[in-house]
């Protein structure tokens, strides 16, 4: 019989709170939610076997102070900590204090995180295993001198790169020499205020790209991958729309990305989930490794739709030390599934966040259709956290049927009170452009641009 957590606590809050509390009850493990203080009446507070506020609203008081949420898993004697996404889900100092503590922690080791983290070095562990990069520089770039030389063998447009950034910040574009002086020291600046970290690095900025990503479970030994997932469909590097598979690569490319992603892995030994993410350049079709991130991610539900596997489960049975279940050969891609990030931000207002009070709440159903969200009819969305409110995701036995799905999924949904991005997300899955599966991403502020004029 495979080892098992007896409890685990939850630092997180909102549909990923929720959704690994469910994992946790059927599994028989007993869920604790570290919860604050304007989360006191969610849904995820409701559901677990046990809840304890740990702090104020302000999250770096609360979800993101390591010190709060090891006194509560001390305090409920739990064996593990599951971090979610965001938050400390990638905080190695918290990964270490977890393992100081003698606690689990749901996820890689902290000097994983650490490295995979740090993009500069992660570029170079993807060098060492094969795995193809952005040209550009080899290291960090601390000198004017040392970015002109990249320059002049990378070719404009260049990319600077913030070694420690994510989630789209930390980027700039550099479109000539005239300014490369001052872009680099005004990026190098924010990053340090941002991030805490000065470094740079400089890649050749790729102007028709897709983003996409492999999804891997890793036990430390064997490596298994859950196909790719398909995130071009962004605005500001934020992903709103997601699906499995990509709808422009064929057999080979596919299993390349695939065999990337699990040398990258092999490579640092990774265990627990983790999404190895790619740029594709349309023009060329040819990947290229960017970055890895070593937690489970927001749209882990479009692996789960067409691999019929719990990701979630799969990232509890490691973490209480167990072999992967499973081998490459278990694993089947079936269909295809879209994700759409359901958030109360008002699109025609440059995506204006909208807090406030669900006035009535009505899920989509039906054959192929999963809502993952913690808000019902009278429940306030707080203005403190991100303001994702659910993620709907489909399944059809192709690609045409799961956006016909979506669509009526989206049409079907209600959620009155507040202004969500769920119709501009209809507008975009009924346009030509995306049903035809050929856009990069650019295309949704090209859209969003063309419904404005």
């Amino acid at each position: 019989m495979p080892e098992q957590l007896g409890s685990v606590l939850i630092a997180n809050r909102g549909e990923i709170a929720l959704r690994i509390i469910r994992a946790c009850q059927e599994l028989g493990i007993r869920s604790v939610l570290a919860y604050s203080e304007a989360d006191r009446e969610s849904l995820p507070v409701k559901l677990a076997d046990q809840a304890v506020c740990i702090g104020p609203a302000n999250s770096v008081k609360s979800y993101r102070d390591p010190q709060a949420i090891i006194s509560a898993a001390l305090a409920f004697q739990v064996d593990a900590i599951h971090p979610g996404y965001g938050f400390l889900a990638e905080n190695a100092d918290f990964a270490a204090l977890c393992e100081q503590e003698g606690i689990g922690f749901v996820g890689p080791a902290s000097d994983i995180i650490r490295r995979m983290g740090d993009k500069i070095e992660a570029k170079k562990i993807a060098r060492a295993a094969g795995v193809p990069t952005v040209p550009g520089s080899l290291g960090a770039i601390a000198q004017y001198d040392e970015a002109l030389t990249v320059a002049s063998e990378v070719g404009y447009p260049l990319l600077i790169k913030a070694a420690a950034g994510g989630g789209g910040r930390g980027m700039r574009v550099v479109e000539s020499g005239e300014t490369l002086e001052r872009d680099l020291s005004e990026i190098m600046s924010e990053a340090e205020t941002a991030f805490g970290d000065p470094s740079v690095y400089i890649e050749r900025y790729l102007t028709d790209i897709r983003h996409i990503e492999i999804q891997v479970m890793s036990d430390g030994q064997s490596t298994v991958h859950l196909g790719e997932r398909d995130c071009t469909a962004q605005r500001r590097n934020q992903k709103l729309i997601e699906e499995a598979p990509s709808p422009v690569l064929d057999d080979e490319l596919r299993e390349g990305l695939a065999q990337a992603a699990v040398a990258l892995c092999q490579e640092v030994k990774y265990r627990n989930a983790g999404t190895v993410e790619f740029v594709f350049d349309n023009i060329e079709r040819q990947y290229y490794f960017i970055e890895m991130n070593t937690r489970i991610q927001v749209e882990h539900p479009v692996s789960e739709m067409v691999t019929g596997i719990d990701l979630i489960k799969l990232q509890l049975e490691i973490a209480a030390g167990n072999p992967l279940p499973l081998t490459q050969d278990d694993i089947v891609i079936r269909g295809h599934a879209i994700e759409c990030r359901i958030n109360a931000e008002d699109p025609q207002k440059g995506f204006l966040p909208n807090p406030g009070r669900i006035e009535n709440f009505r899920a989509p159903g039906g054959f192929g259709v999963r809502l993952d969200t913690h808000i019902e009819t009278g429940y306030v969305i707080p203005p403190f956290y991100d303001s994702m409110v659910g993620k709907l995701i489909v399944w059809g036995q192709d690609r045409d049927e799961a956006i016909s799905r979506a669509l009526r999924a989206i049409e079907e949904m209600q959620i009155d009170g507040v202004t969500t991005t769920a119709q501009f997300q209809g507008e975009i899955l009924a346009s030509d452009v995306f049903r035809s599966g050929d856009f990069n991403t650019a295309f949704v502020a090209k859209f969003l641009a063309d419904q404005v004029s």
